[in-house]
């Protein structure tokens, strides 16, 4: 069992270079992986069932421990991200399936590997998990409401429809992992480790069924979108820093609001935009899960190396900055 640790652990810590390999190989040998896009709904399932299966009751009991905390990672999540794909929409006039693909990414709760980002990062892991656990939960309301706020000038938006889809492939799998993982916690515990390889795998799954699904549009726009999503993501983490500046967090919950607004569950928004719209709306989702899964593990990285005695300086610096 120790040896399938290790391996799970190396593997997870390369995800990186997974997703680019894989991605690559789907442009230039699309057969290889198509075949796995009808059952993009199933794998997402797969992978909040696995979401479920790591949470515990404590990780509830930790919503109430830091409410205020929890709650202003939750609202940046949902104002942020959203505020700033629509921003990006008009900046370069982007056609309307893929608008509403990228605001499908900006509408969508927190990813499950901002968790691991953090804790690679030495942030408030419960606290990302929290605020995870929080923005997936009202996902089946807000992010359809989001969605049909924001891109419904372009294009006809069922919120039923969508809501309906979040509540099979995210709450209930969630709320049954949860329920598994609380009758059998020994038996999970076990084998706990081992999740973030499998959840990797399926993610992996997705993303190169996306791909292969589009490789034409990808390599006609493909260039435009990644600059959207590069974007996106680097912003939602800058802002999200600041956020935590303003609010004046410590250093450890900084790093945490930074990477929770700025990674986002990208694989729900390529499952409902394959769902409800034209599969060329799935792109920027799919994009955004390689960009954020290189990006993560760099912020991580540079997070890991920063101190309080380094985030004191950069707060005197801050303040003198707000104040000027």
């Amino acid at each position: 069992m120790q040896y399938v640790l290790k391996f799970s652990k190396f593997m997870t810590n390369m995800m990186a270079v997974w997703v680019i390999l894989f991605t690559v190989i789907a442009l230039i040998y699309p057969n290889l992986f198509i075949w796995i896009a009808p059952y993009i709904t199933i794998l997402l399932g797969v992978i909040m069932f696995t979401m479920g299966l790591t949470l515990s009751i404590d990780d509830f009991k930790e919503i109430f421990k830091q409410p205020i905390k929890v709650i202003v990672l939750a609202l940046s999540q949902y104002l942020v991200m959203p505020i700033i794909a629509v921003s990006l929409v008009f900046l370069f006039n982007l056609p309307p399936e893929i608008a509403i693909g990228v605001i499908l990414v900006g509408s969508s709760p927190g990813g499950t590997s901002s968790n691991v980002m953090t804790f690679l990062a030495k942030g408030n892991v419960a606290l990302s998990v929290a605020a995870t656990t929080v923005t997936t939960l009202l996902a089946p309301i807000v992010t359809p409401s989001l969605t049909l706020l924001l891109a419904s000038t372009w294009l006809d938006i069922s919120f039923s429809a969508m809501m309906v889809s979040i509540l099979q492939v995210v709450l209930i799998p969630v709320l049954l992992g949860l329920g598994v993982g609380s009758l059998f916690r020994k038996q999970v515990d076990r084998v706990v480790d081992v999740l973030p390889m499998i959840s990797m795998t399926w993610i992996l799954g997705v993303m190169t069924a996306v791909t292969a699904s589009n490789v034409d549009n990808i390599l006609a726009s493909g260039l435009i979108i990644l600059l959207v999503v590069i974007l996106h993501n680097s912003l939602g983490y800058v802002t999200g820093f600041l956020l935590g500046k303003i609010f004046k967090f410590n250093l450890a919950d900084t790093k945490t609001i930074s990477i929770e607004v700025g990674m986002q569950n990208s694989g729900l928004a390529t499952t409902l935009a394959v769902q409800h719209f034209e599969p060329v709306t799935a792109l920027p989702g799919a994009l955004f899960s390689v960009w954020h899964s290189l990006s993560g593990a760099v912020l991580a990285n540079v997070f890991g190396k920063i101190k309080e005695k380094d985030s004191d300086t950069m707060n005197q610096k801050f303040n003198q900055e707000v104040h000027v």
